[in-house]
């Protein structure tokens, strides 16, 4: 065997994180293709994570050696930082108690991919997941449009080298996917705009 030690850990990873999506998915019913319940899209999304990382896993057994590159030590503390930045994020949404439900974690989540991003080498996951976090602590409130836009604006930050123009390319590419996709054909009922721009 010729170890990808890059590929093992980044599919133990995508397995682990799908297995913890899965099991807390538990709690929300599935429904079907045609009339999703809340669980649905969470355990297609982390079933495909989990496949994708026992691929990646699987041919990290046999296309080595790649070793992992060593870690700054900005790397290294970035990691405990993006932690307790979790923590803190979702104890203070918590104690305000101006949020409720899952909105915490999803603070959680924001402050936590913040701190990561502040290494250069955690950045693009930190800001990718980040923007993840913000469309959900969004969506209710403001609605698909402005979710996603907020979304690939974050995101978008990972890489310095996006240029404005495609950006906007991928906003309104995704805007129109989601709207035809979820709102049009399946008729989930998740508001398009702002809540307020709509009473």
């Amino acid at each position: 065997m010729r170890l990808n030690t890059k590929n093992l850990i980044s599919g133990g990873i995508f397995i682990l994180v799908a297995v913890i999506g899965l099991w807390l998915n538990t709690d929300h019913t599935l429904g079907s293709a045609r009339r999703m319940g809340p669980g649905y899209m969470p355990m297609l999304s982390f079933g495909l994570l989990g496949v994708l990382g026992a691929i990646v896993f699987l041919g990290g057994l046999f296309n080595g050696p790649d070793p992992l590159a060593r870690w700054t030590r900005l790397e290294v503390m970035a990691v405990p930082l993006g932690i307790v930045a979790f923590f803190a994020g979702y104890f203070i949404a918590d104690a305000t108690g101006l949020f409720t439900g899952w909105y915490p974690l999803g603070w959680g989540a924001f402050a936590g991919c913040l701190a990561l991003s502040v290494a250069p080498g955690w950045r693009p996951i930190g800001l990718v997941h980040a923007g993840l976090a913000v469309f959900g602590l969004m969506l209710e409130q403001f609605g698909l449009i402005a979710s996603i836009t907020t979304m690939c604006i974050v995101a978008a930050f990972a890489d310095p080298t996006h240029r404005v123009k495609g950006v906007i390319g991928m906003i309104i590419f995704l805007c129109v996917l989601c709207w035809l996709v979820f709102i049009y054909e399946l008729d989930i009922r998740v508001p398009v705009w702002p809540v307020f721009l709509t009473q």
